[in-house]
């Protein structure tokens, strides 16, 4: 294990709740109807992959552009209510002290990657930020996981992926990547299933029992 990739949303930050509340007010408000969607479905894609099946599904006036626009927007007004994931921090400093490259590969667009960033000084301690406008194919293809490791000057299978959804692990897997299932609280219906090892807190997971994947 030289590198470890962690998804953003639900990974490192506990956003889902937000994604969720603004993907209902804005999804009604263009005239569909929440109840007819599957929001566990969508967990893991871009917003473009999200925004068109619903745009064709509704026939929504608004274009799939404005759609992303009006959301990206929505969730960087709402930072402050945003929380780092528990224990996170101390997981990637225990990973670089034994001399890991970390990388966040997010189907988050560019704008809300580089606002999470900053926000919680993130660049001390990941070496490499991909986001889901930098792929042609979101998750779950494995383009995102592949770019991180290229960047990373790692090889797919010197890397580990944390991801807390289904379309998450099958882009790990599809990478030829160990993948960590991890079951938020708030990512709930996720089929984790295909993952090498499934936790529920950083508290759960060791050093040695992500080594022991790769022996």
């Amino acid at each position: 294990m030289k590198g470890v990739i962690f998804d953003m949303d639900g990974v490192i930050i506990d956003s889902e709740p937000i994604h969720k509340q603004l993907e209902r007010e804005l999804l009604e408000e263009s005239g569909g109807d929440y109840s007819q969607i599957d929001h566990a479905a969508f967990m893991g894609t871009t917003d473009a992959q999200m925004w068109g099946a619903l745009k064709e599904q509704f026939n929504f006036e608004r274009s799939v552009e404005e759609l992303i626009r009006l959301k990206q927007e929505r969730f960087i007004a709402k930072l402050d209510q945003i929380p780092l994931v528990d224990n996170v921090l101390e997981f990637m400093t225990a990973l670089r002290s034994i001399g890991c490259k970390l990388g966040l590969a997010s189907s988050n667009n560019e704008r809300s990657v580089e606002a999470i960033k900053n926000k919680f000084g993130l660049a001390e301690y990941i070496d490499v930020f991909v986001h889901g406008e930098a792929v042609t194919k979101g998750k779950p293809h494995p383009d995102i996981f592949l770019t991180a490791a290229k960047q990373m000057g790692l090889a797919p299978g010197d890397c580990l992926v944390i991801e807390d959804s289904r379309n998450g692990v099958l882009a790990a897997k599809a990478a030829g990547m160990k993948c960590v299932g991890f079951q938020n609280k708030n990512s709930k219906g996720q089929d984790l299933s295909e993952a090498d090892l499934i936790v529920g807190s950083y508290q759960e997971l060791t050093l040695e029992s992500l080594k022991s994947l790769f022996a």
